[in-house]
């Protein structure tokens, strides 16, 4: 299995750049489009989880938009042959500190490169909640 081939990584890593900018611009529908369209797809949030992607769908309409700032740190690709990906990255916004952490599987399917499970979480010593945070703070909102 030839792991980080360099095109694959390439694809992974604009799939994921697609997905950041629908998220950083609210658009729930482009969101959910990264995910595979079945009632296996799970995502974990902060005060939340979606089982498969009707229930994302619904989820994801009733969230407000992200806080403003959010910025990546320290993003992780990691392709597995031609078919399989892991994307990890620590993330945090302009008006707090905190870093969350984000997990990702893509998987290539007929349809493109889609997100398979995703699991979002903060350190237990760092505080969800900060200035115009949502239901479960700022770090849960949209991932």
């Amino acid at each position: 299995m030839e792991i980080d081939r360099t095109d694959v990584v390439a694809e992974v890593t604009a799939a994921f750049a697609a997905y950041e900018r629908a998220l950083a611009d609210g658009d729930a529908e482009e969101i959910c489009g990264y995910f595979w369209d079945s009632d296996q797809t799970v995502r974990f949030g902060l005060a939340d989880h979606q089982y498969g992607l009707d229930e994302q769908r619904k989820w994801r309409a009733a969230q407000p938009p992200l806080p403003a700032g959010r910025r990546l740190v320290d993003p992780v690709v990691t392709t597995f042959g031609p078919d399989l990906a892991v994307v990890t990255t620590r993330f945090g916004y302009a008006d707090t500190a905190a870093t969350g952490r984000q997990t990702q599987t893509w998987v290539r399917l007929p349809v493109g490169w889609r997100i398979v499970t995703a699991h979002v979480s903060v350190p237990a010593d760092q505080p969800s909640a900060g200035p115009g945070a949502g239901q479960a703070g700022v770090l849960s909102a949209g991932l």
